[in-house]
C-alpha cells in the first residue's frame, strides 16, 4: 500500500513535500567559530537546516558529552546569522522546556527510540520531532514510536534511518535502504536518511546519500565539520567542506534524473 506523505514544517523548511531537504552541521556544537563557519558554508551550498549536538549520549562515559546549556546562546546567535532552523537531540524529558527556546525540531536518538515516557512528553511539545531508528529496532517498532508522539498530541513527526546493528563490522552500522523504501510505502511520515551514522566513514557518506535519494528519502541529516580531524566527536564520519560541496553537486544530478529537486528556504 502506498501512503501519501504528510509534510512537516521546521521553521521555514518543509520536509516531505516531494523535494529533498538537507540538514547539515557538526556532530557537536563545539564553539561559536566552529558552528558559525559550518552553518554559513552548508547554507551557501544548499542546506535548508542545521544540525548539531548540545547534549550527547555517549557509550564511553569519558567521551565528550556536549556543551550542554553553554551551547544555547551559540546556537541562537548562529541561527540569527544564517536564518536556518536547527535540530538537536533531547536526551531527557527535563530538557524539553529549555530546548524549546533553542531548537526548531527535537531529535530522538537511536538509544531513546524505545523511551516511551520521553516520546509521550514530546507529544505535548509545539516543536516537530524527528525519531531516529533504534540500532536494533524493527521497522514496525520505529513507526510505532512515531505513533506514540502523534497520539500524545503532536502530529509533526519525521522518521530518520541511521543504520542498524548487524553481524557486519566493516562499517559502523548497516545502513538499511530497504527501510526507507518500505516506510515510504507503508506510513505517512516523512523520512530522512543519516548516512553519517549509517556508515561511520566519511568517504561512504556521499554514495549512501545518493542511494537514499534514489530509494525515496525526503532528505538527509549529515555531519559536516570545518576540520574533521579536530572534531570532539565523530570526526571520522564528518564531511569536510569540499566533501559536502561534492555531495550536493552529485545529489542534484541524481535528483534531477528522478524528477525531483532540492528544497529551498
Amino acid at each position: 500500500m502506498n501512503h501519501r506523505t504528510t509534510p512537516v514544517k521546521i521553521g521555514h523548511a518543509l520536509v516531505g513535500n516531494g523535494g529533498f531537504s538537507v540538514f547539515a552541521g557538526p556532530c557537536s556544537v563545539e564553539g561559536m567559530d566552529q558552528f558559525s563557519q559550518t552553518a554559513q558554508f552548508v547554507k551557501g551550498h544548499g542546506a535548508v537546516g542545521l544540525r548539531g549536538g548540545i547534549f550527547k549520549l555517549r557509550t564511553n562515559p569519558n567521551s565528550f558529552q556536549g556543551l550542554g546549556q553553554q551551547a544555547y546562546e551559540i546556537v541562537k546567535t548562529v541561527k540569527a546569522q544564517v536564518g536556518l532552523p536547527f535540530v538537536s537531540e533531547v536526551t531527557d524529558p527535563r530538557q524539553i522546556s529549555d530546548l524549546e527556546n533553542v531548537v526548531d525540531m527535537f531529535q530522538v536518538g537511536s538509544r531513546n527510540m524505545h523511551n516511551y515516557a520521553l516520546l509521550k512528553e514530546l507529544g505535548h511539545s509545539r516543536r516537530p520531532v524527528m525519531i531516529k531508528r533504534g540500532f536494533s529496532a524493527l521497522i514496525k517498532e520505529w513507526i510505532l514510536a512515531a505513533d506514540y508522539v502523534v497520539q500524545a498530541g503532536n502530529a509533526n513527526v519525521i522518521l530518520c534511518e541511521r543504520g542498524i546493528r548487524t553481524f557486519e563490522n566493516a562499517t559502523r552500522n548497516t545502513f538499511d535502504i530497504n527501510a526507507i523504501a518500505y516506510a515510504k510505502q507503508n506510513c505517512s511520515y516523512p523520512i530522512l536518511a543519516d548516512p553519517s551514522h549509517g556508515t561511520g566513514i566519511a568517504d561512504l557518506v556521499t554514495p549512501v546519500s545518493l542511494a537514499a535519494a534514489a530509494a525515496g528519502a525526503d532528505g538527509l541529516l549529515v555531519e559536516v565539520h570545518p576540520r574533521p580531524a579536530e572534531a570532539l566527536s565523530d570526526g571520522y564520519q564528518s564531511l569536510s567542506f569540499p566533501q559536502f560541496e561534492t555531495m550536493m553537486t552529485k545529489l542534484e544530478k541524481v535528483l534531477s534524473a528522478l524528477g525531483r529537486r532540492f528544497e529551498h528556504v
